[in-house]
């Protein structure tokens, strides 16, 4: 067996690997630029485009496939090639240069590719960034990493939507439909947080290079070296993932949900807020939990959460109820 690779010493950034803390800052700049405009999605098609629930449900679907196939592929090519930065640029940078062209979508078909092209940069970059952050961290610090980077990507969300909100109240009021008028606002302040965690992930993180053991033992190991296959454990996870993922709904139908109940959009972006804010207070004390009590422990707690909170939107008929439930939405946490 080879060597198990360790990240070397260095100046450390809240007692981890800055790569973890720059990713994580890339992260947090992404989704605030993310959730000014592609949140709201639901809303855009519905209040502004006209289309239906339907429509709506098509997006949120292709979206959601087409992340998790160019996932698939591009974690593949990471290995092959061992440039998980340059994936992961080229990922944020597609997703970038996607966000303005939303100012001229005048259909649903148009929101469809546009959106189809912010998922495929996420389906790009994010399997090398994890790769990234994997080789700069030591196996027992994985949840406290993870965890954080997590922290930081759902905090940008919450500046993000409340950004939204700010805006929402300041063009429309208590309107309870979205306007193209707000939404342009929006979409123009996305760009620059966009723009930014491009920078960052382009300047500060840096590739890490692998612990080799001994020249010799290594010379041998390559000799003898078969390809691995992936263990039954992961294997059985991917398929009870699979089945779980049948069963999952787009975020899309809790928004339109939110509406359906007659609440203000602000208050529909606000609940968001709230989401959000429950999310990243989960992300990482979690993730320290699943390093002590294992990840498949805290995964089965996040999704039987998952369960009930969508049994409790089905049910929902007070506005005051879906409060209460996008605040437990945001702890069906899934820590790596």
């Amino acid at each position: 067996m080879a060597a198990e690779v360790k990240p070397s010493g260095g100046k450390k950034i809240w007692g981890l690997h800055p790569n973890i803390f720059f990713l994580g800052l890339t992260s947090l700049l992404t989704d605030i630029s993310s959730e000014m405009i592609f949140t709201l999605i639901p809303l855009f098609l519905t209040n502004v485009l006209g289309a239906t629930t339907a429509i709506v449900g098509l997006v949120g679907g292709l979206s959601d496939s087409t992340e998790a196939i160019f996932k698939i592929f591009s974690g593949r090519l990471s290995d092959k090639i061992h440039r998980p930065k340059l994936l992961t640029v080229c990922g944020y940078s597609l997703a970038t240069i996607t966000k303005p062209f939303m100012l001229l979508a005048s259909s649903w078909g148009a929101v469809v590719a546009i959106r189809l092209g912010d998922r495929v940069g996420k389906g790009i970059r994010s399997a090398p960034r994890d790769a990234l952050m994997a080789d700069s961290l030591s196996p027992e610090e994985r949840g406290r990493g993870f965890g954080l980077r997590q922290t930081m990507d759902t905090t940008g969300a919450v500046i993000g939507l409340i950004i939204a909100a700010i805006i929402i109240y300041t063009v429309e009021g208590g309107a309870v439909k979205l306007t193209m008028n707000s939404y342009r606002w929006m979409i123009l302040g996305s760009i620059i947080p966009a723009a930014l965690a491009v920078l960052v992930l382009a300047v500060f993180v840096q590739e890490r290079q692998k612990v080799k053991a001994a020249a010799g033992q290594a010379a041998g190991q390559a000799a003898a070296a078969k390809p691995q296959k992936f263990d039954i454990r992961f294997k059985i996870f991917l398929a009870i993932t699979g089945i779980f993922m049948l069963g999952n709904s787009s975020d899309f139908f809790v928004i339109l949900r939110a509406q359906n109940l007659n609440v203000p959009l602000v208050q529909v972006v606000l609940m968001l807020v709230l989401f959000n804010v429950t999310y990243a207070l989960s992300a990482l004390p979690m993730g320290i939990l699943s390093d002590k009590l294992g990840r498949k422990r805290i995964i089965i707690l996040g999704w039987s959460i998952y369960a009930l909170i969508y049994l409790g939107f089905a049910l929902a008929t007070q506005v005051w109820q879906s409060w209460l439930l996008f605040a437990g939405y945001g702890r069906r946490f899934s820590p790596c």
